[in-house]
């Protein structure tokens, strides 16, 4: 509900001093939010409605683990609104975000965390300063970043693609490899009561391309982020749908062009299959 004003997000985050306050002032959250527990969520929806017909759902997946809890506060301070702002302004009037927080189910108390789909400036600020930065993660190999394309291959609902057969978009942020799998038992702690089985992430990874357009985006400027193993094993599951960024700031400039030039590209297939249909017909 709502639209994204870019004007009401200027007053209220000077009201609220986002570009000031310390990352722990704004991130209050020393446990996971109530409304953010994914345990007993079984469907999160982006819907069209009057006021957004052509809804347009995007996932953004945030490693919040201890060296990326830069972007969170990076997004609230100035990266939201551009991002926002850059997507509408391309053309794409009706976009729904929802924000995943994102750990190690490995080690992390709280290794995923799930907002809403939303359309307003003041309610995405909502989700996303809710936001527990637990600051974990183990010495393992990597985080939890299937889980992102866990949740959004079995508990999303999309219009964009139930009803138009386009695709939303996915992306997961952070500086190191997806963890390999997942047990059964772990999604049980993690969602609650229910029928589970274990995954490998490209099993989780190929489940979520059926509805979504899914991006890595690979942040090289922590350690870890500069391995150069770190960035073969991505690219070997992702291709091009790996982008490695020299620096978190980049995210809102990157992440909206995607989504441009990918609707772009299927706005003109759509075209293309629109000409043929009524060649054939005539």
């Amino acid at each position: 509900m709502g639209s994204y004003s870019l004007d009401n997000r200027a007053a209220r985050s000077e009201v609220e001093g986002y570009s000031s306050r310390s990352i722990r002032e704004i991130f209050s959250q020393r446990e996971i939010n109530r409304a953010m527990n994914p345990h007993g969520v079984k469907l999160r929806e982006a819907r069209d409605s009057e006021e957004h017909p052509e809804s347009v759902a995007i996932i953004l997946g945030l490693d919040v683990t201890g060296s990326m809890g830069s972007i969170p506060h990076h997004l609230v301070r100035e990266g939201l609104p551009k991002i926002m702002g850059r997507i509408i302004q391309s053309g794409t009037k009706d976009p729904q975000l929802m924000f995943l927080a994102l750990g190690d189910h490995e080690y992390d108390r709280s290794p995923l965390q799930v907002g809403q789909f939303e359309s307003s400036d003041d309610l995405l600020d909502k989700w996303l300063t809710n936001v527990y930065l637990e600051g974990g993660g183990g010495g393992n190999t990597g985080e939890s970043y299937l889980l992102a394309w866990y949740f959004a291959a079995f508990h999303t609902s999309i219009d964009c693609f139930e009803k138009r057969k386009k695709k939303g978009f996915l992306f997961t942020i952070g500086d190191e490899p997806t963890l390999p799998d997942i047990p059964a038992n772990d999604l049980r702690l993690i969602m609650g009561d229910g029928q589970y089985a274990s995954y490998h992430a490209a099993t989780l990874l190929d489940k979520a391309r059926e509805s979504y357009h899914v991006y890595h985006l690979h942040i090289k400027q922590t350690y870890a982020g500069s391995m150069q193993e770190t960035m073969d094993g991505w690219q070997q599951l992702l291709g091009d749908h790996l982008i490695i960024l020299e620096k978190h700031e980049d995210v809102s400039t990157v992440l909206p062009k995607i989504i441009t030039d990918v609707s772009l590209r299927d706005s003109e297939v759509t075209d293309t299959t629109s000409v043929s249909k009524t060649e054939i017909i005539l």
